[in-house]
C-alpha cells in the first residue's frame, strides 16, 4: 500500500480532504485519532496522553497490509507521527526519544501538506487558531517532511476545489 499523510495546521481541511480523496480513488482512510480521542478526555490531556497518541499513530501505520484496513492500493492518515512530534514540542518543549527514533521508520510514501488560508474554526479540541500561530506550524511541518526526505505536496485552497460529488 502507498501511505500518504495528511497533515498542517489546525482547521486547514485535512479531514475533509483524506475523505474526498479516499472516496475519489476508493482507497482507505483513517481518521484522525487524536481528535477523538482528546475530546473523550473531559479533562485537560496530559504529556502521557499525547504519547499514547503517539503510539496509536505507530500501531496503526503498522497494521496497514495486516487485513485492519480495506484493501486498497492507497491509504490516507489524516494526521501522523510528524503532528504529534511538533505538538509534544509546543506544548512541552521536547519529545520522547522513543518517538524522534520511531518517525524514519514509520514515515509515509508522500505527504499533502494543507496551508493555512482557510478560516480558523474553533472547536474544544484546537489550540492554534491565530494566523501566526497557524503559518509557524506549517512551516514547522515543511521542515520536519524534509528532514524524513519524503516527496509532498502543499494543499492550497482556492475557489475552484469542492469536496463534493
Amino acid at each position: 500500500m502507498f501511505k500518504v499523510g495528511i497533515i498542517g495546521p489546525e482547521s486547514t481541511g485535512k479531514s475533509s480532504l483524506g475523505q474526498y480523496l479516499a472516496k475519489r480513488y476508493g482507497a482507505t482512510y483513517v481518521p484522525e485519532y487524536a481528535r477523538d480521542y482528546v475530546a473523550s478526555l473531559h479533562r485537560p490531556y496530559t504529556y502521557d496522553d499525547v504519547c499514547h497518541i503517539a503510539r496509536k499513530q505507530i500501531e496503526q501505520i503498522k497494521e496497514v497490509g495486516s487485513g485492519k484496513w480495506e484493501a486498497s492500493d492507497i491509504i490516507f492518515f489524516d494526521t501522523e507521527l510528524i503532528v504529534t512530534r511538533v505538538w509534544f514540542d509546543y506544548v512541552y518543549g521536547t519529545a520522547p526519544d522513543w518517538l524522534l527514533s520511531a518517525m524514519p521508520q514509520y514515515k509515509m510514501d508522500t505527504y499533502l501538506l494543507t496551508y493555512p488560508d482557510i478560516p480558523w474554526i474553533p472547536d474544544p479540541t484546537r489550540e492554534n487558531g491565530s494566523d501566526e500561530m497557524r503559518l509557524q506550524l506549517f512551516h514547522r511541518y515543511e521542515q520536519e517532511i524534509q528532514a524524513l526526505d519524503v516527496p509532498y505536496y502543499i494543499i492550497r485552497h482556492t475557489d475552484e476545489l469542492e469536496f463534493s460529488e
